[in-house]
């Protein structure tokens, strides 16, 4: 293994910081999303259109990135992206039309989906080469980041035009991208120890239709839990409103409930995953999280319902980690970005699913979809404990 321990240190502190950076500046766009749909003046269906366009351009780079990686390096397509990322979210507030926003937005998507393609394949070779499951640390980095931006998002925004606060974040990533890129671009990629490598030819490589079929697998658990993340974000609160009487505040509270349990659980999850394993860390993660979300949308009364959100946060922290770090240990940088792509898959999925459901059933059953797909994520993990152990 090249390098020392300091180099790999510091090489693990850059990683974080790219991670806390990009929850920071997309936390930081998402809270000036009202403020921008009444300068566009777009309608509802307009602007929903027009955030397609973030998905978009997330999606298609995520399948192209994987590709780039092998080619450029994981290191110098994540300073490209941050850059990328960080200059493309001053634009949204320069449009004045639903349209010209959608435009703008798909290269605030494609910076968003690249860097995190490239920066969970670093992550990936460093758990490699430090032989530690510290994956769920960098993830934690982006929820902490996320927290930070929406809540200085939240204390700036009658002070500040949404044209100088996302001008600012352009200022901050670029500063933060000088100073953790140089150190990002003057380490090495780690290489994994002589032990993880097959005799048979260069690591990581898919081995073949089996290896492909595994890496899908691993996808389908990262996109079973964002469909969580993405139905409790935009539905949590307004079931709380809605069915459980709760005021705007209180309602609010609840998101905020499961998203700190989730950042909880993932600062934890290196020492649950040396303790119990991969395979109990998603299997127990999903059957808490299946139980919790259950709990969050039938139970009768609100401080029942924030402890569900709370019990489903907790058992969805570390299962996209480790099925991306999985995926990424198989396949490289191209498991990385399928995994991803499926994961961001299941976050779009997530609401409008949701949304239907409300309208055919009622909203405590369509979120009860969030605890089904938590326990098929555990099924799948236990099912697959043996070939992920191979």
């Amino acid at each position: 293994m090249p390098g020392n321990g300091d180099s790999l240190t510091r090489l693990r502190v850059a990683i974080t910081v790219f991670f806390a950076l990009d929850g920071f500046v997309f936390a930081g766009w998402v809270v000036r999303i009202p403020a921008i749909k009444e300068q566009t003046g777009a309608s509802a269906s307009a602007l929903g259109l027009a955030l397609l366009g973030v998905s978009a351009g997330a999606v298609v780079t995520m399948i192209l990135t994987g590709r780039l990686c092998r080619r450029y390096g994981n290191h110098q397509v994540t300073v490209v992206c941050a850059v990328l990322l960080s200059l493309s979210v001053a634009l949204p507030p320069l449009t004045h039309s639903a349209l010209a926003l959608g435009l703008v937005l798909l290269l605030f998507g494609a910076a968003y989906g690249g860097i995190n393609v490239a920066f969970n394949s670093a992550a990936v070779d460093l758990v490699a080469a430090l032989g530690r499951p510290i994956m769920p640390s960098f993830h934690a980095a982006f929820s902490l980041g996320g927290m930070i931006g929406a809540g200085l998002g939240g204390l700036v925004a009658d002070a500040l035009s949404p044209t100088r606060h996302l001008l600012l974040l352009t200022v901050v990533g670029l500063l933060v991208t000088a100073v953790a890129g140089r150190t990002l671009l003057q380490c090495e990629p780690p290489a994994p120890p002589e032990r993880t490598r097959p005799e048979e030819g260069p690591p990581r490589r898919p081995a073949g239709r089996k290896t492909r079929g595994l890496v899908l697998v691993f996808g389908l658990i990262a996109g079973c839990t964002a469909y969580g993340e993405g139905a409790l974000a935009d539905w949590g609160a307004l079931h709380l409103e809605q069915d459980l009487d709760a005021s705007p505040g209180a309602a609010a509270v609840g998101y905020s409930c499961f998203a700190l349990a989730m950042t909880v659980g993932r600062l934890t999850g290196t020492t649950l995953l040396e303790r119990l394993g991969r395979t109990t860390t998603v299997v127990a993660g999903g059957t808490t999280a299946a139980a919790g979300m259950l709990l969050g949308s039938l139970a009768p009364s609100l401080w029942a319902a924030l402890l569900g959100y709370a019990v489903t946060g907790i058992g969805l922290a570390n299962l996209f980690p480790v099925a991306v770090e999985r995926a990424g240990a198989l396949a490289g940088p191209s498991g990385v970005a399928t995994a991803s792509t499926l994961g961001y898959g299941g976050m779009l999925l997530g609401p409008p699913a949701i949304g239907f459901m409300a309208d055919w059933f009622s909203l405590p059953a369509a979120l009860t979809s969030v605890a089904i797909l938590a326990a098929v994520a555990a099924v799948i993990g236990f099912a697959t404990r043996t070939a992920a152990a191979r």
